[in-house]
C-alpha cells in the first residue's frame, strides 16, 4: 500500500452561472454572431448575471459552534451552489431567477463532519443537497419546495485525496469529492489511472459519477462508472455502509448497486476503493464518412457486435458534423479510436475500418499529423470540449441550446432518431415560429443497441424560456417513452427526468426504493424530490 499526496489547486475561477470557467465564456461579439445565425434570437446578448444583484436573505437557521468551522453562508457561494449547469439552470440565473438560493453550504474534511451534519438536519428540518462539481443538468442539486425549514448544500469537494493504492489489485481507495484532474494528478505517478472522462471530467467528481451512474469515454465495455467501482462508503442518517472490496461476489443484491445512481438521497458516498488501469502507451484513431447516418448504423452495429472493443465509437449526424467541423458536406462521421497500455492497436483499428467500409464507409488514412482523418477527429474532440460554453453564449441570445440522451435496441434506433426529429422539431417550430434544428450523436455503442444523443438549436421565446424548454423537454421524454428507450442513458435522473423515470420503473421497485429511502433517510432530509416523492 501506498499513501498518495494531494493535488496542487488551481486559482481560476469558476463561473457561478453558467459552466465551466468564467473567463471562457464566448465574448458579447462571438454570443451576436452565434445569435445571427438563428433567426428569431435576441439582438444583443443578455448581460452576465451578477451575484449582487440577486435578492439573497439571512439563512434561516444557524449551524452549532462545533460545526461552523465548516459552514459558510457567503453570498457568492450559496449563489453558486444553487443550481446546476442545465440550460433551463443558466437561463435562470441570466433571468435573474434561480430558484432557491441554499441557506448554507458546508465543507466537510471526513466521515465524522458528514455524519455530524446529518444529525443536525435531522434535528432541525433541513435539507441536505450532496454536492460534488454541480455539473448537474437534470436538476440534481438544487433544492422544490417548501417542505423543509431551510437548505444545506453539502459540498464534499474538501474530500479529495487519494488514500491508498494497492498496486497488486491495481485499485485504490479515494475521496469521493476529488475533481476528475485531481484525481489523475495523485495517479499519475503511480503510471496508474481511472480513465473515466465524462464531458463533465473537469468539473465532476468521483463521488458526483458515481452517484449519478455517469457514463466515461469508452464507447463499448467500461461504459459506466459502475464498471470501475469495487467497494463504496455511504454514510446515511440511519448509519454507514461499507461493502467489502471484492473481485465479484454472488452474495445476494449488491449493495454498491443499491447506491450507485441513488443520486444522494439514500446517503452520501465519503469513499469508494476504484479498479484502476496502466496508463495507455498504444493509441490509434481513423474517421469514416458515410452518405447520411441512418447509413452507417450497421457498420457501427456490425463493430459494436465484434470483439475489437473500440474506446471510441461515435457517429455523428450531418448536423452535427458539420457543428463540429469534422464535416461541412451533410455526411455523417464515424470517430473510432483504440488504446491499449500492453500492445499496438493499429490492427484492430483496421479490422474497424474494413468492417465499417464494408458496410459502405469512405475511410480517410488513420490519424497523424496532416491528414483528413486527424482532422476529423481532432476537430470533433475540441468541438467536444467547447460545446457547453457555446451553449451558454446562445442562451444569452435567449435561444434554446440543449441536449438530451437515451439509449435504446438496434431495431428501434432508427424509428426513435426519426421521431425526435420530426416531433422535437416541429413542437420547436410551433411554439416559436421559427425552424429548429435537432441533430443527433451516437455517444456509446452496445451488441444489443445504442445510446443516441439528442442537440437541439432553437429560437427562444424572450422571458419565456425556461418553459418553452420544458414544452420540448416534455415532447421528447414522451418520444422515448413511446419508443420504450430510457429516459436516460448517463445524465442520471435529478428532478428533471422524474415524470420519465416514474413511468419507467416498475411499480414493485419503486415500492421496494420508497421503502429504503424511508428506512435509511426516515426524516426526509437527503435530496428531496430526486428518485422520489
Amino acid at each position: 500500500m501506498a499513501d498518495a499526496t494531494t493535488a496542487p489547486r488551481t486559482s481560476r475561477v469558476r463561473s457561478w452561472w453558467g459552466w465551466g470557467w468564467a473567463d471562457a465564456h464566448p465574448d458579447d461579439a462571438e454570443c451576436a454572431a452565434m445569435g445571427a445565425l438563428l433567426p428569431g434570437a435576441l439582438a444583443r446578448p443578455l448581460p452576465i448575471p451578477r451575484v449582487a444583484d440577486l435578492d439573497i436573505g439571512r439563512p434561516a437557521v444557524e449551524p452549532p459552534h462545533t460545526l461552523a468551522h465548516l459552514v459558510t453562508a457567503d453570498p457568492d457561494v450559496r449563489a453558486a451552489h444553487a443550481m446546476g449547469k442545465a440550460y433551463r439552470d443558466v437561463i435562470r440565473a441570466l433571468r435573474g431567477t434561480p430558484g432557491r438560493i441554499p441557506d448554507l453550504v458546508a465543507y466537510p474534511v471526513g466521515d465524522q463532519d458528514v455524519t455530524e451534519l446529518l444529525e443536525w438536519a435531522c434535528d432541525h428540518r433541513v435539507a441536505v443537497i450532496p454536492y460534488g462539481g454541480g455539473s448537474s443538468v437534470t436538476g440534481g442539486v438544487e433544492y422544490r419546495g417548501d417542505a423543509h425549514r431551510a437548505v444545506l448544500s453539502l459540498d464534499l469537494t474538501a474530500m479529495d485525496r487519494v488514500l491508498e493504492i494497492d498496486a497488486d489489485s491495481r485499485s485504490a481507495r479515494i475521496q469521493a469529492g476529488v475533481l476528475g484532474p485531481a484525481l489523475e494528478d495523485q495517479l499519475r505517478p503511480h503510471g496508474l489511472t481511472l480513465r473515466h472522462f465524462p464531458q463533465s471530467f473537469e468539473f465532476s467528481t468521483l463521488g458526483g459519477w458515481l452517484a449519478t451512474r455517469a457514463g466515461g469515454h469508452y464507447a463499448t465495455v467500461h461504459t459506466h462508472i459502475d464498471d470501475f467501482a469495487q467497494s463504496l462508503r455511504v454514510v446515511a442518517p440511519a448509519g454507514v455502509s461499507d461493502s467489502w472490496r471484492l473481485p465479484a461476489s454472488g452474495a445476494g443484491p449488491s449493495p454498491d448497486r443499491f447506491f450507485l445512481g441513488s443520486e444522494g438521497a439514500l446517503g452520501v458516498i465519503t469513499e469508494a476503493w476504484m479498479r484502476l488501469q496502466e496508463r495507455p502507451h498504444h493509441k490509434a484513431s481513423a474517421s469514416l464518412s458515410f452518405t447520411d447516418f441512418h447509413a452507417a448504423l450497421p457498420a457501427v452495429r456490425a463493430i459494436a457486435q465484434s470483439d475489437l472493443a473500440p474506446a471510441n465509437c461515435r457517429l455523428l449526424d450531418g448536423g452535427e458534423a458539420a457543428l463540429s467541423g469534422a464535416a461541412q458536406d451533410g455526411s455523417a462521421i464515424l470517430v473510432l479510436g483504440f488504446e491499449s497500455a500492453t500492445a499496438p492497436v493499429k490492427a484492430r483499428l483496421a479490422q474497424a475500418v474494413d468492417l465499417a467500409r464494408a458496410h459502405g464507409g469512405r475511410a480517410a488514412e488513420p490519424s497523424g499529423a496532416g491528414n483528413a482523418a486527424g482532422a476529423a477527429v481532432g476537430a470533433w474532440r475540441s468541438a467536444f470540449l467547447r460545446m457547453p460554453y457555446l451553449r451558454d453564449g446562445l442562451a444569452r441570445m435567449g435561444a434554446v441550446a440543449e441536449t438530451f440522451e437515451t439509449a435504446t435496441t438496434w431495431e428501434r434506433l432508427p424509428a426513435l432518431v426519426d421521431a425526435v426529429r420530426t416531433e422535437v422539431g416541429a413542437a420547436a417550430h410551433k411554439a416559436t415560429g421559427h425552424p429548429a434544428t435537432v441533430n443527433c450523436r451516437l455517444t456509446h455503442v452496445y451488441p444489443d443497441g445504442a445510446a443516441p444523443y439528442f442537440t437541439v438549436l432553437a429560437a427562444g421565446r424572450p422571458g419565456d424560456e425556461v418553459s418553452l424548454w420544458d414544452d420540448l423537454k416534455a415532447v421528447a421524454s414522451d418520444v422515448l417513452h413511446r419508443h420504450r428507450a430510457t429516459v436516460t442513458h448517463h445524465h442520471a435522473v435529478g428532478r428533471d427526468h422524474r415524470p420519465g423515470y416514474d413511468r419507467q420503473r416498475p411499480e414493485p421497485f419503486a415500492l421496494a426504493l420508497r421503502a429504503a429511502k424511508g428506512a435509511l433517510d426516515p426524516h426526509g432530509i437527503l435530496n428531496p424530490g430526486v428518485l422520489l416523492d
